[in-house]
């Protein structure tokens, strides 16, 4: 699976990736985060200007996954690893996050970090097997906090939440 910058074009399929990996938690009674629109085309261009974007591509170079990301308390912040299903269980959302880490050890960036659901399969249990670690609220720094704090606001904290951390 090749990685490659998001180009401008494809953000709408980004959104596409988005939509169609979220159904997912249809089926274990989250419709409302199935439900929840992906970042507008305006906030992922916003990535994509900034270098902040990537997507694993398939042999003809149509995008699968993507992952978008953000410098929060001087780490690396993975704002959005999305998987379409058609290449869930391939390995290919592991890949972007070490795609990530590789960009980080070689700008001097010392972690990354993510908030996601605790209970959710895909979700902490799969990021703490590639490595991440959960934070506790006290280990946050200001950027985090304020991420989980629009988090609240947008809902999201209804289901159990974490912070997360992975050294590099």
């Amino acid at each position: 699976m090749r990685i490659r910058a998001v180009l401008r074009d494809e953000l709408p399929l980004l959104q596409a990736i988005e939509r169609a990996a979220g159904e997912c938690f249809r089926g274990i009674g989250m419709g409302e985060v199935a439900d929840d629109e992906p970042l507008p085309l305006g906030e992922l261009a916003r990535y994509q200007r900034a270098g902040l974007a990537w997507v694993a591509v398939t042999e003809t170079d149509a995008p699968l996954a993507y992952l978008i990301a953000d410098r929060v308390d001087g780490n690396f912040h993975v704002e959005q690893v999305s998987v379409h299903p058609d290449g869930a269980r391939r390995g290919i959302g592991r890949s972007l996050l070490e795609h990530l880490a590789v960009l980080a050890a070689a700008g001097s960036v010392p972690a990354l970090t993510l908030t996601t659901f605790e209970d959710v399969p895909w979700n902490a249990p799969y990021y703490a097997r590639c490595g991440f670690v959960r934070l506790d609220e006290g280990a946050l720094g200001p950027g985090l906090k304020e991420i989980r704090d629009r988090e609240a606001e947008h809902g999201l904290d209804r289901w159990p939440r974490v912070c997360m951390r992975r050294v590099v």
